[in-house]
């Protein structure tokens, strides 16, 4: 039996988040999604705080989806707080947002993060891309966790 990967996926917007969802949930690997909807939620979820005090009740997840304009901690600052975690590095951060734009791009590779995706506009491409995103960080690379 196949240990069911989470994804930990930081998107405000609602829409995005469920085609994301669908897109994932195409995926032939067990997949739980933990959806937060902003920064300081993630926070707390990837460092066992407030609702996520309990335990079990954060899993450690294998890939977070990062959106970058978040509602109280912006995207930047959630990946900076991950990537200058001891214990949180190792986990791939994605980038997954609308911008296109170079300081936004520079910004995050310059925070370390792991790769950075331009949502699409089309729904069947980005079902596509999200289901080659899964393919890719859960069973293609190799990492430490």
């Amino acid at each position: 039996m196949t240990e069911e990967s989470v994804i930990l996926l930081v998107e405000d917007n609602e829409s995005h988040a469920v085609l994301t969802t669908r897109g994932l949930s195409q995926h032939e690997q067990k997949i739980k999604i933990v959806h937060v909807t902003d920064g300081e939620s993630a926070i707390d979820y990837l460092l066992g705080r407030g609702n996520y005090s309990m335990p079990g009740s954060n899993p450690r997840p294998r890939l977070v989806l990062l959106d970058l304009r978040l509602p109280k901690i912006d995207g930047l600052d959630v990946l900076k707080e991950v990537k200058s975690s001891e214990d949180l590095r190792a986990i791939p951060v994605v980038i997954l947002t609308s911008s296109m734009a170079e300081p936004d791009i520079v910004r995050s590779y310059y925070y370390n993060a792991n790769s950075y995706l331009v949502k699409p506009l089309d729904f069947d491409e980005f079902r596509r891309e999200m289901s080659c995103v899964a393919d890719y960080w859960l069973n293609w690379n190799i990492n430490p966790l």
